[in-house]
């Protein structure tokens, strides 16, 4: 008689609890899942939503919008000064990612080293990486004055003519480099460093016994052991480039003409300068795709260098 109606008993506590789990699995993604969707709905999702919507339109302040679906886009492709855009955009990141890896990579292995005062001298080099882009660039913007800066003062000290830098189409592009590996140089030297730092003794100990030449065990052990480290740094630093405006609106504001005109500097003045949203839409849909593309490109080649 007592066994039904416990078992009874039974499946009601079962069933309570299995209710009671189901309301804290409720609870849970109520009170911390659903708010974080709509936040990431909020200021991920609907932003860009939004600008693929303004990108199939003909949309200029003040006037009303006319849907023009892939004309922007088109435009874009027949537009002689945005590919020009592209062009100075992809040689400006291939310089501002290749100075600052191969000195940072320098500057790594110098530190790495055991001399006097290594942690002050540490502490010196990352100064211009502390430093705001802007407050950094309107100093170099002063220093790269024809007349009045002082690079041409030093020029002028070692017997050089002077230069017109960031004021010369030819020049404009390697000043604002300079200005990028000066500042980005020492984010990569920590990042290598630490590499250096994680890296096992035994093998640069092992080769030392076996005589090898510091150029080998560079080439041979240090190199592989640190290349995950320097991927990072190269991943890093691409996509930082890429997307590069404030440096160099703040010096240049593309000029002079529209020598120093990258894909950032072409989209702000569209949207700003000449209110053609539709248009500037269209540019950062494409520009995101373009560095969506190569930071899986760069995350494939960071894979390919871990350690085996």
């Amino acid at each position: 008689m007592s066994t039904p109606a416990a078992a009874a008993v039974g499946g009601a506590i079962r069933a309570r609890r299995r209710a009671g789990s189901s309301y804290r699995r409720r609870d849970k993604y109520l009170r911390f899942v659903l708010p974080a969707l709509v936040v990431i709905g909020a200021v991920i999702v609907f932003p860009w939503v939004f600008t693929v919507f303004m990108s199939l339109h003909d949309w200029q302040v003040a006037s009303p919008r006319v849907w023009v679906g892939l004309d922007n886009y088109a435009n874009l492709a027949g537009d002689a000064r945005f590919r020009a855009a592209v062009v100075r955009t992809f040689v400006y990141t291939l310089f501002a990612v290749a100075l600052p890896v191969l000195f940072g990579v320098l500057a790594a292995l110098m530190f790495h080293q055991e001399f006097p005062l290594r942690g002050f001298f540490r502490g010196v080099f990352i100064l211009p990486m502390i430093a705001t882009p802007v407050a950094i660039s309107l100093v170099w913007a002063m220093m790269f004055h024809p007349q009045l800066g002082v690079l041409n003062f030093l020029l002028s000290r070692v017997g050089l003519p002077p230069s017109l830098w960031v004021y010369a189409p030819d020049t404009v592009i390697p000043s604002l480099v300079l200005v990028e590996t000066w500042q980005w140089t020492p984010l990569v030297m920590l990042i290598v460093l630490g590499g250096l730092a994680a890296m096992p003794t035994e093998p640069l100990e092992s080769a030392r016994i076996d005589g090898a030449g510091g150029w080998r065990m560079f080439w041979d052990i240090t190199l592989p052991l640190t290349l995950p480290f320097i991927m990072v740094a190269v991943v890093l630093r691409t996509i930082d480039a890429l997307k590069a405006f404030d440096t160099i609106y703040a010096i240049t504001q593309g000029g002079p003409g529209t020598a120093s005109e990258t894909v950032n500097i072409y989209l702000y003045l569209q949207a700003f300068n000449f209110f053609q949203i539709g248009r500037a839409s269209a540019v950062v849909v494409v520009f995101f795709a373009v560095i969506l593309a190569c930071s899986f490109g760069m995350l494939y080649l960071r894979q390919r260098a871990r350690w085996a």
